[in-house]
């Protein structure tokens, strides 16, 4: 009967992995930036012939309303050229251009010599890459042909420089209704930084999950434990929560994105009785990618889907269905 019982508990706990496994979200940083042009259609392309679960997208509006794609709130002279091929000297805030003059940039390559090309040594240029519009993401999509493929969307705003972008009620608002008009709502999720956009989500827009992204490390914590509140929280306040997860489930999040160092098996616990999933951002080396499996993670951000899939494969969980397509 021992015996019985305990290939009952084993069975039992080996059907909780699996469907563990079937539900790991991998999720394309930017696309895939350790291969491509970040945030451009070439790195969703190269994501989606990847295969991943979820495209992982940075926002931003345009003087005339046009949701775009793009990490910085301003054009980064570190990845961008004018109209006659030289890098930016001076940078402009994405708020203050038309999409048609935004488009006139070329973000297909990191400027060399620079950090950021030391960082991404890796990354294939493509000569004339746009910003694209976010309903052109959704397009790419649907011409792959995948239906299942999810969009997490930031929007790119911070409520310390409030004339770097919209506000929270348009920027929300402008995302809310371009993914309704492309009927992607039940597949799409919208985090940030800054809670009040998510606030706005959950009230507007509640067939749309909300994802609350944190940092706690030194020089940049939108959380600010050990202060009276954080201009990042939405009024939240860590000391009347006691702790991070809590202080999401009491705002009406659905799912806590921490970044990766700042994730503990007690958070972790503690997140997923609250009912929270869980997905840390952003994992490119394979020990921490292991370690996070292991540790029951629901999802991870990389900027390398590729050595997250390999890592996925190595554990003998199930992958989402490559979708080659042209950008």
């Amino acid at each position: 009967m021992r015996r019985h019982a305990t290939r009952i508990g084993l069975l039992l706990i080996l059907s909780i992995a699996m469907a563990h496994a079937a539900a790991l979200d991998l999720q394309g940083h930017r696309g895939a930036r350790g291969l491509a042009p970040e945030n451009t259609l070439g790195a969703f392309a190269r994501a989606l012939a990847i295969g991943v679960t979820t495209l992982e997208l940075d926002c931003g509006v345009t003087r005339d309303g046009v949701v775009v794609v793009s990490h910085n709130r301003a054009l980064d002279p570190t990845i961008t050229r004018g109209p006659d091929g030289d890098w930016l000297a001076e940078s402009s805030l994405i708020r203050t251009l038309d999409a048609a003059a935004l488009g006139r940039f070329d973000v297909g390559r990191i400027r060399p010599g620079t950090d950021y090309a030391r960082r991404f040594p890796a990354q294939q240029g493509v000569d004339g890459a746009r910003i694209p519009r976010l309903a052109e993401v959704f397009e790419l999509a649907r011409r792959a042909g995948n239906r299942s493929v999810r969009f997490n969307i930031e929007t790119k705003i911070d409520p310390t420089r409030p004339d770097d972008t919209v506000g929270p009620e348009a920027f929300a608002r402008g995302v809310i209704a371009v993914t309704r008009e492309n009927g992607v709502a039940n597949r799409t999720t919208i985090q940030s930084f800054d809670w009040r956009t998510l606030a706005i989500v959950q009230a507007e827009a509640p067939e749309i999950a909300t994802v609350y992204l944190t940092i706690q490390q030194p020089g940049e914590d939108n959380v600010r434990a050990g202060a009276d509140g954080s201009p990042w929280t939405a009024g939240m306040r860590y000391r009347d929560h006691g702790s991070v997860p809590r202080m999401v489930k009491s705002a009406g999040g659905a799912v806590w994105s921490p970044f990766h160092g700042d994730l503990t098996p007690a958070l972790l616990t503690e997140a997923h009785e609250l009912g929270l999933k869980v997905i840390p951002w952003t994992v490119n080396d394979r020990a921490t990618m292991d370690a996070l499996i292991d540790l029951g993670v629901d999802g991870i951000i990389s900027d390398y889907p590729d050595r997250l899939r390999e890592a996925v494969r190595a554990k003998g969980l199930t992958l989402p269905q490559p979708t080659p397509v042209e950008p």
